[in-house]
């Protein structure tokens, strides 16, 4: 009786799904495509995860003294305080072509070399942006001389200036490593015109040619779908991670991007697994993104993007990736905070997550030192045993 009514049972299941209409069975298909596929995703992601936690957090800032000077505070000062107060030894600075050539064959480096010598200081570390395209607007940073020349002619003088760049700092103590155009291939954003990866592949060669000793990375467009694949391979990848911005274009309010924290653990993993590449955030939102200019925008106005809260949560966000280097992005928005607007709050917001990083760090070196402690006196205990046996 049992195995007659499981037999109608079968058939009846065979039957209703012979009779779906074409649209319901193409919808069954894709989700169990689409439940396979995140949960894939969310399996590599807890892997990387869980494979990071005996690996100590670093977390930097970038720092970019024209942005500085663009919200109304002394660039000098700002990066002093980030060491003397926030306690930020991990950098991420900018080397704009326009800035450093100002005029053809006329170099300044007084601000960037300023930056090094106080890195070496206080024992900091500098991953150095290099190339055309750089962190901020208009993000891709040319000299007014070669601006509406052909690629024939300002291609040439862009490697020289590369050239002139590494040559200066690849011996400095404070050089940790290189990041290449930033952003290379985001077309939506800034002022850029040339996406060749031909560029990209021919300038990554240029960096390795002048200084084969550090490391390069090259970084993704914020939030984009899919994994690093294509040539050229860089020494590590970075990726931005935004979470809110306000939309000019469509909605005309402010968008929460629905990524997880472990979405940015599955690119990380991912990558890893097709690469055997790390994969560190350079690009961390801390700062609003109002409507309009940052510099002119009311408190009330920032704070529906960013404020003391979310900057904390921001650094949650950024740890629960697994990613273990993370370089916010915004510190001179906190210092402009802080000096102009009188408003201590996103400034200590910040002091207080790069203190508990620290705290963090020394408990993890405590516990490794524990365990290793624990499993030397086991060995030991189990060689004087067999001896005492014996």
């Amino acid at each position: 009786m049992h195995k007659k009514y499981l037999q109608r049972l079968k058939s009846r299941r065979i039957k209703n799904w012979k009779d779906w209409k074409l649209w319901q069975k193409l919808l069954s298909i894709l989700a169990v495509i689409i439940l396979l596929t995140v949960g894939t995703m969310y399996g590599i992601a807890r892997w990387y995860i869980a494979s990071q936690n005996n690996t100590p957090i670093t977390l930097g800032a970038s720092f970019v003294p024209d942005y500085a000077q663009y919200l109304g505070v002394d660039p000098q000062e700002t990066m002093q305080a980030m060491v003397t107060d926030l306690g930020v030894h991990d950098f991420r600075l900018t080397s704009y072509w326009g800035d450093i050539e100002p005029s053809q064959g006329v170099w300044d480096f007084s601000q960037l070399d300023w930056e090094f010598a106080l890195a070496n200081r206080t024992d900091s570390t500098i991953s150095l942006s290099i190339g055309l395209r750089q962190p901020r607007w208009p993000e891709c940073h040319l000299p007014d001389w070669v601006i509406g020349e052909p690629k024939s002619v300002w291609y040439p003088q862009l490697k020289t200036f590369m050239g002139k760049v590494i040559d200066r700092y690849k011996g400095n103590k404070a050089l940790a490593n290189y990041e290449l155009e930033n952003e290379y291939f985001l077309k939506v954003f800034g002022t850029c015109t040339d996406f060749s990866r031909e560029r990209l592949i021919d300038e990554l060669s240029l960096v390795k040619q002048k200084d084969p000793n550090h490391p390069v990375i090259i970084s993704r467009s914020n939030n984009a779908l899919g994994l690093p694949v294509g040539k050229p391979t860089p020494d590590i990848f970075g990726v931005s991670v935004y979470k809110r911005v306000y939309d000019e274009t469509i909605t005309h309010r402010y968008y929460e991007y629905p990524f997880p924290a472990w979405f940015y653990g599955f690119l990380a993993g991912g990558g890893e697994i097709l690469t055997g590449k790390n994969m560190i955030i350079h690009e961390l939102q801390a700062e609003p993104w109002p409507p309009g200019p940052l510099a002119t925008a009311t408190i009330a106005e920032q704070n529906k993007s960013m404020n003391a809260a979310r900057l904390k949560a921001r650094f949650q966000y950024g740890e629960a990736t697994g990613i273990k280097t993370i370089y916010l992005w915004g510190s001179e928005w906190w210092y402009a905070r802080l000096i102009k607007d009188h408003d201590p709050s996103v400034w200590n917001a910040a002091k207080s997550e790069f203190a508990a990083a620290r705290a963090s760090n020394a408990a993890l070196e405590q516990r490794l030192h524990n365990s290793k402690s624990s499993k030397t006196n086991y060995q030991a205990d189990s060689f004087f045993g067999s001896i005492y046996k014996n």
